[in-house]
């Protein structure tokens, strides 16, 4: 919305400069040939991060200490803190990070970031970048066409690269033509006004071009050729700061709760360091001078000592937000509430589908547990029971025999506006997430997920079904039929408790989780169910009408219950994905099961 709003406008400016400058022409192209290098270097390190960088995030981010230097070090890695927010914002509503850890990736970020401005000072303005920019472009465009996604992820790293150095040397000749013809020098303003008037040119500078790397590019190439002064080129340092978290909020704007509250912490963070940075802008500029001489940087090398400042009031931001941590997260957490919506909406897929292979698996996984616990839920009061009693420590047969009232609750609406929303979102986001790697075992692992989402919504239609009956029956004064009813009630209730005991146990030992028992149970009993139905009958306990239904239900009752064992048998399996595969491959099959039981019918028989 901002860059369209703002688009006619700077289409006139730039048709205008072109108009009147050459010089203006070189430095514009130098900034578009930047902005599209790191729009090629972020495309490049996005095909590296389908599987490793997750693993590294997952083992770098559960201290906080660990999550600042992953933030410090992949930013300074990629020169680019956007894709590491947005990775972040990927993780975070994949469920795999909290909110304090993607805070201490953000503060890390914009100390990485920070890496950037000193290459450009100490090594980018000194040499000519053009010689190295051509090579690197021609051997990453050739490898961009190249099948293999490893090699075209090389060559957009080299073109990104190529394109950053050539944008560099464009905007240093730039703004040494201009020094031969105008003096923007003339231009600065001394003091605070001065300072409040450039840091608001920074700010705006990099909401234009959605970078503050490329605006301290920019500026540093512009203090380099003297036109602009030391004090004023610091004031748009700390401007570009704050710049950079509009381009967070925007993009937040469609994400998760999670992923709004860390675009907060982002602003109040930038915000914080830029008004700190600005209310001892002179005090720091007296540190620099020190750490200057002490580092050995020459006292007219204005550009080594704009990097040194852009780090200084970084960590000054990061030394006095980091003992607030605890209250930043308490803050937001009641600030930004998630919003109570009557048709159930995913958490975990929140910003659409993901290109980070591992997250989109992680995601799917944990919004079909959000799925399977709803769904549970919704067969308790399918049921009739209390839903606390599924946790409780009571005895099921107590639990089912004082469960007498009928829960009035409309299963039919809590099925369409939560569960079946709800899994529309999840197949939606599968078949969108698919799309870019239709092959291997993490394809696999989503279908198995998916499949797993059907089985839930099949065991609540089985209980739909019962229902009807169900009540019916609770309402009648045939003890002998509600006596059956409740049997089928205690076998649903027991394999829904023994899922999630076994799923306490393999998330706890991050084992796989194996069900067989449960299955063999499911068939045993309600094979017991089917034959006491004769009997009933032959002795007029219930009447034929009765057991035609009884017999209905106890196959939506067996059904229901293979259903929720399929689906925690692939949900609730904490091992590796590998692991999972193999162990799902040697399930016992409906037919495995019935053939087991029917050899040991035989044995007892003989």
């Amino acid at each position: 919305m901002l860059r369209k709003t703002f688009l006619p406008a700077i289409f006139i400016l730039l048709a205008y400069g072109f108009a009147v400058s050459e010089e203006f022409k070189t430095i514009t192209a130098g900034v578009a040939i930047f902005l599209f290098g790191m729009l090629a270097l972020e495309e490049g390190f996005k095909t590296f991060t389908a599987g490793g960088l997750e693993k590294i995030l997952r083992a770098s981010t559960n201290k906080l200490w660990k999550s600042m230097s992953f933030g410090v070090l992949t930013t300074a890695i990629m020169q680019s803190s956007s894709l590491v927010s947005v990775i972040t914002i990927t993780f975070l509503s994949a469920g795999l990070l909290d909110l304090a850890s993607g805070i201490g990736i953000i503060f890390g970020a914009n100390l990485g970031t920070t890496t950037g401005a000193w290459l450009v000072a100490g090594f980018g303005l000194k040499v000519n970048l053009s010689a190295y920019a051509m090579p690197m472009l021609v051997f990453g465009i050739v490898l961009i066409f190249q099948q293999a996604k490893s090699l075209k992820g090389v060559g957009y790293v080299l073109a990104g690269l190529g394109f950053l150095f050539l944008g560099i040397h464009y905007m240093k000749e730039g703004f040494d033509s201009v020094g031969q013809t105008i003096d923007l020098a003339r231009y600065a303003m001394t003091g605070y006004p001065g300072v409040l008037v450039f840091a608001g040119i920074g700010i705006a500078a990099t909401v234009i071009m959605q970078s503050s790397h490329a605006t301290l590019v920019l500026i540093l190439a512009a203090l380099a050729s003297q036109q602009i002064s030391y004090e004023n080129a610091l004031a748009v340092a700390i401007g570009s700061n704050v710049g950079t978290t509009i381009t967070a909020i925007i993009g937040a704007l469609g994400a998760s709760t999670d992923g709004k509250r860390l675009a907060g912490a982002h602003l109040i963070f930038n915000l914080v360091t830029g008004l700190l940075a600005i209310g001892f802008i002179y005090q720091l500029m007296a540190a620099v001078e020190w750490f200057s001489g002490y580092l050995g940087i020459a006292s007219d090398n204005y550009t080594l000592q704009l990097a040194v400042f852009h780090t200084l009031f970084n960590l000054l931001g990061i030394v006095v937000m980091l003992p607030l941590m605890k209250r930043l997260v308490t803050f937001l957490e009641r600030v930004i509430v998630a919003e109570e919506v009557q048709i159930e909406r995913p958490i975990y897929l929140s910003g659409g589908p993901s290109d980070l292979r591992d997250a989109a698996v992680e995601a799917v996984r944990k919004e079909s547990i959000r799925l399977y616990d709803l769904a549970a839920g919704v067969i308790m009061d399918g049921l009739s029971i209390n839903r606390d009693m599924l946790g409780s420590e009571e005895k099921v047969k107590r639990i089912v025999k004082k469960s007498t009232d009928i829960i009035d609750e409309d299963i039919d609406d809590l099925y369409e506006r939560k569960l079946k929303a709800l899994y529309s979102a999840i197949v939606e986001y599968i078949v969108h997430s698919r799309g870019g790697y239709a092959e291997g075992k993490l394809n696999e692992e989503l279908n198995a997920i998916r499949q797993a989402g059907q089985h839930v919504i099949e065991a609540v239609k089985g209980v739909k079904h019962l229902r009807k009956n169900l009540n019916r029956t609770l309402g009648s004064d045939n003890k002998f039929a509600i006596k059956e009813y409740n049997r089928l009630r205690r076998l649903i209730i027991t394999v829904l408790r023994e899922i999630d005991e076994d799923r306490k146990v393999a998330s706890d030992s991050g084992s796989t989780l194996s069900l067989d028992h449960l299955k063999l149970d499911i068939e045993e009993k309600t094979k017991d169910f089917g034959k006491g139905l004769d009997d009933l009958i032959r002795k007029e306990r219930i009447d034929v009408q009765t057991a035609t239904s009884l017999m209905n239900d106890i196959t939506y009752c067996r059904e229901t219950c293979w259903d929720l064992v399929e689906a925690g048998t692939v949900l609730f399996s904490a091992s590796d994905l590998e692991e999972a595969v193999a162990m799902r491959a040697l399930a016992l099959s409906v037919e495995e099961i019935t053939e087991m039981l029917d050899n040991g019918n035989e044995e007892a028989a003989r």
